[in-house]
């Protein structure tokens, strides 16, 4: 039985530094999606246009989202790299006109060059599916104040849904996660701007995901915030034999279980209903509860 309850006991720090930001831990934070990309597996081409993906944001933070993350290059199975120069046009403008928000802005990039523009532009978070692997990144985010999500893959988008084997998954997962973690603190960047993702469809099918999802407070045990990223993926796709654009209820059952299993922050298109399933389990599970606490 999966237990009420929306904070891992064992996270060794309750903020999380995200540059000028101090974002507290002590309830479930939502990370709105902006994917500034023609090609991604669920809006690809709806916010291409830098208007577009500003209004966008804005609309997130208005409904709720603690953090916004821009990506500029997709990295659903089977994407092709995208330029550097592209990559860049793509990300910055969309970064300049969402600075003014009040709300941590994070770019998900694995470039070291994208890394370092965007953290000079006012980024304050770094969403890398690489755990800062490529190089020089490790050097662009040691040298800031930001936060930096580390993220579990096996191999490239191109081929990372090829043959897929694993032993065990969640020890897998989790001694990645620990090693980098490990890696990333020695190199000087703080605990407390560390946030770890396992990885939901990175590398994984469905029966993996799904056990990641049930051991999410295993991963907890590493002492570190764990963010989650299950939003309209094929995964839910396949248990429920819905589109891309039906899978809105999948979605935010995913966000529930993952916050009710320890994690501290989802990352999700559908911020709005994250939100309200986000305050009726607050209020079930602690009485009082208040989500823009």
């Amino acid at each position: 039985m999966i237990e009420l309850g929306s904070r891992p006991s064992s996270v060794s720090h309750r903020i999380l530094r995200c540059g000028r930001y101090a974002l507290p831990l002590d309830r479930p934070l939502i990370m709105g999606v902006v994917n500034v990309t023609p090609d991604s597996f669920s809006d690809g081409g709806r916010f291409l246009d830098p208007a577009d993906a500003i209004a966008q944001g804005r609309t997130l933070v208005e409904q709720g989202a603690d953090i916004l993350d821009i990506g500029g290059e997709s990295t659903r199975p089977g994407a092709e790299p995208v330029p550097l120069v592209q990559e860049l046009e793509r990300v910055l403008s969309v970064l300049e006109g969402l600075r003014p928000l009040d709300v941590p802005i994070s770019v998900d990039t694995y470039k070291a060059p994208v890394m370092s523009a965007v953290l000079q532009a006012g980024a304050s978070m770094i969403n890398d599916i690489n755990a800062l692997q490529s190089d020089g990144a490790l050097d662009a985010v040691q040298a800031s104040d930001c936060a930096v999500c580390l993220m579990h893959k096996r191999g490239d988008p191109r081929t990372m849904q090829e043959n897929v084997r694993y032993e065990d998954v969640v020890r897998e997962v989790s001694d990645f996660l620990a090693v980098r973690a490990q890696i990333c603190e020695a190199a000087g960047i703080a605990r407390e701007r560390i946030v770890l993702d396992p990885g939901f469809g990175f590398g994984k099918r469905s029966a993996h995901n799904l056990q990641l999802l049930r051991n999410v407070r295993t991963l907890t045990t590493l002492g570190f915030p764990i963010l989650v990223g299950l939003s309209r993926k094929s995964t839910l796709g396949k248990l429920t034999n819905k589109p891309v654009a039906e899978r809105t209820i999948a979605s935010v059952t995913a966000a529930l279980l993952a916050v009710q299993q320890g994690a501290a922050i989802v990352r999700v298109h559908d911020v709005a209903q994250t939100r309200d399933a986000l305050a009726i389990l607050g209020h079930v599970a602690e009485p009082g509860f208040r989500l823009d606490d």
